[in-house]
């Protein structure tokens, strides 16, 4: 057992860390690889004490607060005429505002 009561997983040795390294296409010096093997192995040693939290009975949830929506409803109003808005466009086709292609195409 370590200091928080949870049995400590097997430490990660610098070999694994260097796996890591490798699988994740990242360079790592010497002393690099001695400080992130102990971090990966925190990390890791973290994760397994949450894991072994007894959550039985907990709801699942996805926010700690409730959540509401805080939209307005939709409401007709009167608004500009389509032509009107088309004219001030720099292009117009078929009723709807022109736009050029997002590749290869210039305005």
């Amino acid at each position: 057992m370590n200091e928080h009561g949870s049995a400590r997983s097997e430490r990660l040795t610098r070999e694994d860390a260097a796996y890591v390294a490798r699988l994740a296409r990242v360079d790592l010096t010497e002393d690099e690889l001695d400080l992130y093997a102990g971090q990966l192995a925190a990390v890791l040693d973290h994760a397994a004490q949450v894991a072994a939290i007894a959550t039985s009975g907990v709801e699942p949830t996805a926010h700690t607060l409730p959540l509401r929506n805080v939209l307005r409803d939709d409401v007709v109003r009167p608004s500009l005429e389509r032509e009107e808005v088309l004219a001030q466009a720099p292009r117009a086709e078929d009723g709807r505002f022109w736009v050029p292609r997002i590749l290869g195409e210039s305005p």
